[in-house]
Parts: C-alpha cells; structure tokens; sequence
C-alpha cells in the first residue's frame, strides 16, 4: 500500500495549528507570563551593539534563520533509512511537545532576566558550578554543531559557481539592507525588505548564468572555490559577523535569508499539494532493530538524534538567550518567535522527509552510499535498478551515485517533485541546483549567529580571569573570543568527515537540549509555578534517556572502533569523538544531579532569591 504525500503533509500543518493556537497560548499565558508592561532587555540595556530594539518580523527572520540550519534538511533525509513514519511521528509531535517549548520558555526566562544567557541563568538559578560546566559543555557545543554545519556549507558549494555567487553576493546586500534601516531611512523595513529580496533574486537567477553553456561560463572559475577555499572564506564571513554591531550584518542578513528560506519550503509544500508525490520508501524499514547503511544504530535511540534540530535542538536555546531575547521589542512578540519560529523549522524537516521519501530506495541508497556498500545492501536487501541514470541526465549531474551525506539526495528528490509538475521536467537541472545553493544559504545563517553566541561565551569565561575581556562592546576582547571560536571549529572542518562528525553533533546537541530543559524546569519551579513545571519535565526524561543511551552507543560503535583504524588521523578522531562525547554526558548528568534537589526543595513555594531578582528587575525596568 503506498502513501500520498499530501496528506502527510496537510496532516501535520494541522497538528502545528491546533498546538500553536492552544497550547502556545496556554505557555505564555500561564507558564511564561508574559507582559508587555514590563520593558526588555532590548530597551533597558540598549546599546547599539548588542541589545537593539528590533520590528518583531526582522526578528523572527533573524531568529528562524538562526535556528534552521543543517539539522532539519539532512537529519530527517538520512533518519529515512528506518522508514518514513518514525521520522514524522518526531518531528510533529516531538516539536509541539518539546522543542518548541523549550525555545520559547528559554527566551521568556532570559528576557525576565536581562537577556542573561543560557549558561548565565543556570549559575543563577542552580548553582555556580552548574553555571560553570553549562559554559564548558556548551562551548564543545557550539563549536562541535559550527564544524558540522560549516562541513556541508563546504560541500554543498564546492565547485558550484552559482551557489557561491549568490551566498557570497547576500553579504554585501545585507548590510545595505542594515544600513538602509537603521541609518539612511530608519524604520523603514518594508523598503529594506523589497530592496534586499530583490537584489537577493537577482543574484540568484544570475548565478545561473555561471552554469556552462551558459553567457558567464568563462567566468565560471573566479566564484569556484576549493574546499579549502571555502573553508576559509567561511571562516572570515564567521568572524566578521561576529565582531561587527548586530544590526549591520548578522540581522539583516538572518532577515534577508528568511525570505528566501520560507519563500522556498512554503513552494515546496504548495508543489507537494499539486503533484501529490508517493513515499516510494516503506513507513518502517528493515533497519528498526539496527544494522542500517547510514545510521549503523537501532531506531530508538538513533532517530531521534539523527533527526535533531527538527524535533528539538539545544542550540536553539542558546539563540533564544544569547542574541534573540537582547532584540525583543515587546514581551507578547516572543510567542510567534519562540514556538511558531521552531514549528516552522519542523516543518522545514517534514518536507525533507517527503522529498527522500519520494525517491526509490535503490537511488536513495545507492546516492548515501558509496558504490560498494551500495553492491552489498543491494544483494542483501534485493533492491531493484531504480532510475538514477535518468535523474541524472534530468538535473544535469555527471554523478550522482556516492554522493554521501544527504545534501544531494535531498536536491535530488526536491527536483524530482518540481519536474512533476507540468510542463517543468527540462527545468529539473535548475531546480537542482537552486536547492544546492538553498541547503547552503540555510545552514550559511546559522554558522554567524552561532559563532556570536560561541564569542559571548568565551568573554564570559575568560572575563572570570580578565574582567574587561567580558564587556562585549569592547573590541579587542571581542575579536580575540572570535579568533579562538572561529579557529575551534574550522579545524574540525579541515579535519573530520561527516560520517564522524554528525553522531557526535547528533548527540551534543541533543544533549544541550537537555540542559536546556533542565534550567528551563527549575526556572518555572524556582518562580512559583511547579504546577506547571511537566511541560518541560516530561520532554527533560523522555530526551534524557534517548539521549544518554544514544551517546554511550555511539561512543562503543562508532567512536571507539575508529581508534582501532589503520587510516591516517581516524585513531585520533576516534579517541577525540569518543573524548568530548563522555564529558559532555558527565556535564549533563552532574548538572542534572545538581538541580533535582533543589526541584525538590523549592517545589511548593518556589525560590526567594528568583522571585527578589525578578521583582528587582521589574521595579528597575
């Protein structure tokens, strides 16, 4: 029996309506308490760096971009392995249930706090050493999900002229856009917005000229770049937005990449609703009890740490406290950016599920693998030819076959439902390659906001032992914190291999996710509202149990086995993944076993020193 897609489809916009009409509502009315009476952080401690009041729509473009980055393209294209329903089952409900709610109550808690960070309200509302290993563990963090996401920018661009014309060509219109706004006509976001997509556009159908055959062709080398090219002129963009003010580059651009992101996922979905694709792929696969080509673990735990951003993601607590609760104008705007922001980036996954899905399972696997695991998983599981010859003709790719890591895949299936459409099979080349520089300019916005947070950390740390290092808004400090971030993680670029890198990124975020929710429990609890507090407790057992048994089998079965390689640098990557992983899980659970006492002592009447904080602050605003 097979599928239709649409209905896949059209089932989850509902679920995302009914939970955020409700269930959002229930959170900021009763969990949250927002109040636009109350100033924020924005406002109070403006600055014109970091704090900067900002339209609630830049923002939300600014946040969504921040947010959506590699995870819910490529995590849900290699979680299609174990079939198409345990996937979606996640993201749907898993979104709803969890990581919605945890950007959203870790946003309201940092904006009642004065835009206080993640690691900053665990020192103040569990103890210092928790505030000391949350910075720890989240700075291995940040830095292990930027070489992740800087690793399929690199190979999503190499070799593509058009992709790296138009990221690299957003730079400059972005801070146009920035000045435009903030400078040459304030306020004016309707202006900015129509420039900036305009010029975006351009640049995009421009980019096409590069393609051979094609008037620029000649000119094609100037804009393809090496990966080691790439990696470096990543790194260099990384820095910049980091250092420069935030309104100049990081948010207009974040803004500008929004339209492009959501102007695309809501085409595919309108395209899906057309063509009303069928899941070539089964709903669950061979591969539940473990043994799979891609994900070599069991279904529980590996999907949902293979899935990642699109359910829940750690790192999104990090962009609620650390750039996005500095930017809020108004309290009430964090509910459409804390929860609707993240149930648009489920389903961002939900279509990257459709599109793999969509594929036979014999070009699915025969693109993720290389061709000689492809021979044996055809012989075992008797897969049929498939058509990848003819997409390969149709997007215009030489090869296709061995293209590992589910960037292509993805492009690859998106093509395939566009040239359903009538008319549109001689367009599938194009299509192709605009989701090859799509998946880019989607992980691209991630890369900055999160090398921000990364050098606020550093400042934070470091200004322990040098306390001018910790003032953001002075420049050297800032450039300093930046260098060290943005050096961590391009080393895993130059270095690692997705195949080691993603269990690793898989696991830490989602271990972040668990700090996360256990600050975000013990704020609630701590303000008095422990009636409450299983809106964030059952999400906190739930992923803290998927995911610590995910990192000690990813630690037995895939880390360790590398450090009895005999390939160049895999004994160190191995030692090294195996390393990082284990402190990591030993930083959760003794932040977990430092807050659980203090749920229990402060679980009827809530904390003094949180309420006298919070008042401290309300009268100061």
């Amino acid at each position: 029996m097979t599928v239709n897609a649409f209905w896949l489809l059209l089932g989850a916009l509902g679920v995302y309506a009914i939970f955020y009409r409700f269930y959002s509502g229930f959170l900021a009315r009763k969990v949250i308490g927002l109040d636009d009476s109350r100033p924020t952080p924005a406002h109070t401690r403006r600055d014109g760096q970091n704090f900067h009041p900002t339209n609630r729509w830049v923002l939300w473009g600014h946040h969504f971009a921040a947010i959506s980055g590699a995870g819910p393209l490529i995590g849900p294209v290699l979680a299609a392995q174990f079939g198409w329903l345990p996937g979606l089952l996640w993201l749907v409900f898993g979104v709803c249930l969890a990581g919605a709610v945890q950007d959203f109550v870790i946003l309201g808690a940092s904006i009642r706090r004065g835009g206080r960070s993640l690691a900053e309200i665990a020192r103040d509302e569990i103890s210092p050493l928790s505030g000391v290993i949350a910075m720890i563990a989240i700075l291995f963090i940040v830095v292990v999900a930027l070489a992740v996401l800087g690793f399929i920018v690199v190979k999503a661009l190499a070799e593509s002229a058009w992709g790296t014309f138009a990221i690299a060509a957003s730079i400059p219109i972005a801070l146009l856009m920035g000045f435009y706004m903030y400078r040459i006509r304030p306020g004016r976001v309707g202006e900015a917005s129509a420039i900036g997509v305009s010029l975006l556009m351009a640049c995009v159908v421009l980019g096409g000229l590069f393609a051979p055959g094609h008037p620029w062709a000649g000119a094609a080398h100037v804009f393809t770049l090496s990966e080691t090219s790439l990696t470096v002129a990543i790194a260099a963009y990384g820095f910049l937005a980091s250092v420069l003010p935030v309104w100049m580059l990081l948010c207009p651009r974040d803004y500008l990449s929004s339209y492009m992101k959501v102007g695309t996922i809501a085409l595919i979905v309108l395209t899906v609703f057309v063509v009303r694709p069928e899941m070539k792929a089964p709903a669950v696969s061979v591969f539940t009890s473990g043994g799979g080509p891609l994900v070599p673990g069991a279904l529980f735990p590996f999907v949902f740490i293979t899935i990642a951003c699109g359910a829940i993601s750690g790192f999104h607590a990090l962009v609620s406290s650390g750039t996005t609760s500095k930017m809020l104008d108004r309290e009430s705007h964090a509910r459409a950016i804390g929860y609707g922001a993240m149930l648009m980036e489920s389903l961002v996954g939900v279509t990257a599920l459709v599109a793999a899905s969509s594929l036979f399972p014999a070009d699915y696997f025969r693109i993720n693998l290389s061709p000689q695991a492809f021979e044996a998983l055809a012989q075992k599981m008797n897969l049929d030819g498939g058509r990848l010859s003819e997409l390969a003709a149709l997007v215009g790719e030489p090869r296709l076959a061995g293209r590992t890591g589910g960037g292509v895949s993805l492009a690859v299936g998106i093509a395939q439902i566009f040239g359903d459409l009538p008319g549109a099979k001689s367009l599938m080349s194009y299509f192709y390659h605009f989701v090859i520089m799509f998946e880019a300019l989607f992980v691209l916005t991630t890369i900055d906001t999160g090398t921000r947070i990364g050098r606020f950390l550093v400042q934070e740390l470091l200004g322990r032992a040098v306390p001018r290092i910790a003032k953001t808004d002075w420049l050297p400090g800032s450039v300093f914190a930046t260098a060290l971030i943005v050096g961590g993680w391009s080393w895993f670029i130059f270095t690692g291999s997705i195949q080691s890198l993603w269990p690793m990124f898989g696991v830490a975020n989602q271990l972040l996710a668990v700090v996360a929710l256990t600050v975000a429990t013990t704020v609630i609890v701590n303000e008095g509202r422990s009636r409450y507090a299983a809106t964030t407790l059952a999400p906190l057992l739930f992923l803290g149990t998927t995911t610590l048994a995910g990192g000690a089998l990813s630690i037995r079965d895939i880390f360790l086995p590398l450090t009895r390689s005999t390939r160049p640098g895999d004994a160190f990557k191995g030692w090294l993944n195996s390393g990082l992983t284990a402190v990591m899980m030993a930083s959760v659970l003794l932040i977990l076993f430092d807050a659980v006492p203090r749920w229990r002592r402060h679980w009827r009447t809530g904390r003094d020193e949180t309420k006298t904080t919070l008042a401290t602050i309300s009268r100061a605003a």
